[in-house]
């Protein structure tokens, strides 16, 4: 398994394992599968804005996981602030590679100079919040029915990881 920056030939990987997580998990919140185009767009600006999308490879090249991060929120009051998001292709779960691309995603952040990432996850995703958890992420709040999926309201909770000792903004 090889851990690597994402390129436009990674680009039908990530949209698989992206629109399989649409179809059929609660990890998305959309309902609708996107194409290709949409998946080079969302990856043009993550590269825009200096951001990292990481893909998991396996030995025959093919895209087995993704994790990138994004600004938490549209405000200069958050910009050391970053949400993150991973997606191991479900043949591919369990296997530890979700906490490899999470531990090399928590390092470009922290080379990037941001202090918290947070993660939102649906509060029935036990496995993702022992992960988080696991890599020292906290609990710190819960949204009782903010989503709708599957005919069935989703609680969404919030996790976060302090990722440096900064007593105050570098900025």
């Amino acid at each position: 398994m090889r851990i690597t920056d994402a390129d436009d030939s990674h680009v039908a990987g990530i949209a698989a394992i992206y629109n399989d997580a649409v179809e059929h998990t609660t990890a998305i919140w959309n309902d609708n599968p996107v194409d290709l185009a949409n998946r080079v767009a969302w990856l043009a600006d993550r590269r825009r804005a200096g951001y990292p999308v990481l893909v998991a490879l396996d030995d025959a090249g093919e895209v087995v996981g993704y994790a990138s991060f994004g600004d938490w929120r549209p405000f200069d009051g958050f910009r050391h602030t970053v949400e993150h998001s991973v997606y191991v292709r479900g043949d591919q779960r369990g296997a530890g590679l979700g906490r490899r691309l999470m531990e090399t995603l928590i390092e470009r952040a922290r080379a990037l100079g941001k202090h918290v990432m947070v993660a939102a996850v649906e509060a029935g995703n036990t496995g993702s919040i022992r992960l988080h958890e696991k890599l020292g992420f906290e609990r710190v709040g819960l949204m009782p029915q903010v989503g709708a999926k599957f005919g069935g309201w989703l609680d969404l909770a919030f996790l976060q990881l302090i990722l440096d000792e900064a007593p105050a903004p570098r900025d």
